[in-house]
């Protein structure tokens, strides 16, 4: 079984590097392609049983699993050029959220899926979001749920859902990474502490936060129970949230919904 990447950017590397460091795959099973050759060389250099294809063509005929890990602008480009030799057999797969399983369906002849991974999956931690088109055989969809449990734990999600299922999971640790870096500033300048001695608490904190919640040892819920003391100091920091976080993450989700219907406009297969 021969698995294939087009696009070697931020998350085409990720996927190589976690699915072969996770062992989920093995190196000589790998395929990439970039237009440009230097990132899939590079991750040649870590992993050098990985194949570079050196065009489209040759990846596509070569993989039974093909990853479109492109931006959705250029996936036009990519299926008007492999369409005609795509087959029945293979298994195409598209890491965005505004091209949905229907419409790869419709331009190709193969069994289709969405997989929406997330940076978390360096760590072979995380959720990876499944979405499977109707010709999705059953031996395959097992095939590719069992090999993204290595690094991640696969939910499958509704088209309806996706776009919020992927703030979460996929642009959740940069919007957490963005809160956390005005929490280490206001603590510095409030309190007079150090960034870096901050930025380790915090870090540090947010790892152990982590395992309390893999560990199913409190809920979130309950975490802020078990924190807060009547009358004390966390009371007095939830209430002052309270008073002035507003309407920040209705505005957010707001934000990433008008985007993602406007990409959908804006993209034509």
């Amino acid at each position: 079984m021969k698995w294939g990447i087009i696009g070697t950017g931020n998350m085409g590397s990720m996927l190589t590097s976690s699915l072969l460091s996770s062992k989920a795959l093995e190196p000589d099973d790998m395929i990439l392609y970039n237009r440009s050759s230097e990132k899939a060389l590079k991750l040649k250099e870590q992993f050098p049983a990985i194949h570079v294809a050196a065009s489209l063509k040759e990846i596509q005929k070569n993989c039974d699993i093909l990853f479109i890990c492109v931006k959705p602008h250029h996936y036009k480009t990519i299926l008007e050029e492999l369409k005609s030799d795509f087959t029945e057999e293979q298994c195409l797969i598209s890491i965005t959220s505004p091209i949905s399983v229907n419409e790869l369906e419709n331009h190709t002849p193969c069994q289709v899926a969405r997989i929406v991974p997330s940076i978390t999956n360096h760590a072979h931690a995380g959720v990876s979001l499944f979405t499977f088109g109707s010709r999705m055989k059953k031996e395959r969809k097992e095939l590719l749920l069992e090999t993204f449990k290595a690094i991640s734990t696969p939910v499958e999600v509704e088209e309806e859902h996706i776009r919020v299922a992927s703030d979460i999971v996929s642009c959740g640790p940069a919007f957490i990474s963005y809160l956390l870096s005005n929490w280490i500033t206001a603590a510095q300048h409030v309190a007079g502490i150090s960034e870096e001695q901050a930025t380790e608490l915090t870090e540090n904190m947010m790892i152990g936060l982590g395992e309390l919640l893999s560990k199913r040892i409190f809920t979130l819920e309950e975490l802020m129970e078990k924190v807060t003391v009547k009358g004390g100091v966390t009371g007095e920091g939830l209430q002052a949230m309270e008073d002035h976080l507003g309407e920040l993450f209705f505005e957010m989700f707001k934000a990433t919904q008008r985007k993602h219907k406007d990409d959908k406009k804006s993209i034509e297969l």
